[in-house]
């Protein structure tokens, strides 16, 4: 199954997001590299973000966080929760307590 797309401008980058059956995830293309943060569905109101993979092209661009503000923006829209299997994502969640609520 092809995954369905969506684009949304964040921060200095292009964040897209796609869609596939068990999950799917946030990306952002440049110059041939892409970096993402996955996730799986694990319930209609909870999804695990599962990875944050960033190419040294991309660092120290803000790249990762910005993945990981495009994930919360999506929960909070799309009424989920969000479980932080992945370092990064969790790292992040202890950052922002004001994100304590999409959190399990």
């Amino acid at each position: 199954m092809r995954p369905r797309r969506r684009q949304t401008v964040m921060a200095d980058f292009t964040i897209g997001k796609e869609i596939t059956d068990r999950g799917g995830r946030f990306v952002i293309y440049k110059e041939g590299e892409v970096a993402e943060l996955t996730f799986t569905r694990r319930a209609p109101d909870l999804v695990s973000a599962d990875h944050t993979g960033v190419p040294d092209a991309f660092r120290g661009t803000g790249a990762g966080k910005a993945l990981v503000e495009a994930l919360i923006s999506d929960a909070k829209a799309n009424n989920y929760r969000i479980m932080p299997l992945c370092s990064f994502v969790d790292a992040q969640r202890r950052r922002h307590p004001e994100w304590a609520d999409l959190f399990v």
